[in-house]
């Protein structure tokens, strides 16, 4: 769900960040810098010294903004599955292409109705595959549009004072809605190269396209099988899973897992090249 044209939205920020974004990165270095001997490359904003954080900033100035929820995900999965999914696949991306991964969010919009005695059922809680409809165990990350809107609104021009030219933001499927129909508005407000997963990306993109089922499990399968218990799903096929939606999670496997998210980090290198990011 989204609330356009929210009326606070420009009191909020300070305007005058507009400009115009392409070509943003054309004097960047071709490369980011290489990782020292049998150490993983340090990506994510939180853990960065001020001298790692100046050089990765100056090679790429490209931030990684995961947007995350605490949601059910089935009885299977940890609550906290967007966001690690949406982490993981922009640390690898910053790790190739260069950048910095800021903490996730773990806030964020969704379909929200009233139910009985003044109780708000929100996102996967009246799914078709929730049956009976209900507040389902661990969801608590449901915000109002136009809450999510200003919070985004203010991270990006944090990142603009930061330096940052660019920001890839993706994961929770409403956040990355709202984020896609923001797009071309924020671009010209805060003159940043803003990019997302599009409805033409999205034909082809591999991370995040279900809730619980088989993509997102084998995707955490992939990232974190210590965090996923595939005997909590009914073992009769004839019992669908409550709160999943997509292809049957009981056939996830961690290769398949792997593969959507090279896919999808494959899509990212091509999306950064066509926006000449890289």
């Amino acid at each position: 769900m989204h609330e356009a044209n929210h009326p606070s939205r420009r009191d909020f920020l300070v305007t005058g960040l507009a400009g115009a974004s392409a070509g943003l990165l054309a004097s960047a270095p071709a490369t980011a810098s290489a990782a020292e001997p049998d150490r993983p490359v340090k990506v994510r904003f939180d853990e960065l010294l001020p001298h790692e954080f100046r050089r990765r900033l100056a090679e790429r100035p490209i931030a990684y903004l995961p947007l995350g929820t605490l949601e059910w995900h089935g009885e299977h999965l940890p609550l906290g599955s967007d966001a690690i999914q949406s982490e993981r696949l922009m640390v690898a991306c910053a790790q190739r292409f260069g950048g910095i991964v800021m903490p996730p969010i773990h806030l964020g919009p969704d379909r929200a109705k009233s139910a009985d005695e003044g109780r708000m059922l929100v996102g996967m809680d009246y799914a078709g595959s929730t049956t009976p409809p209900r507040q389902l165990d661990g969801s608590c990350y449901w915000v109002p549009a136009g809450f999510h809107l200003l919070m985004v609104d203010a991270i990006l021009a944090q990142l603009k004072r930061a330096g940052f030219r660019a920001v890839f933001a993706d994961g929770h499927g409403p956040s990355r809605s709202s984020w896609i129909e923001n797009l071309a508005e924020r671009e010209a407000r805060f003159g940043l190269k803003l990019l997302g997963v599009t409805r033409e990306l999205g034909r082809q993109w591999k991370s995040q396209v279900d809730h619980a089922a088989r993509n997102e499990t084998s995707l955490m399968l992939h990232y974190r099988p210590e965090l996923v218990d595939l005997s909590r799903l009914p073992p009769d096929r004839a019992t669908w899973p409550q709160g999943v939606g997509g292809e049957d999670p009981r056939d996830a496997t961690a290769a398949y897992g792997k593969e959507c998210f090279e896919r999808s980090v494959e899509l990212v290198r091509q999306m950064f090249a066509q926006a000449g990011l890289i």
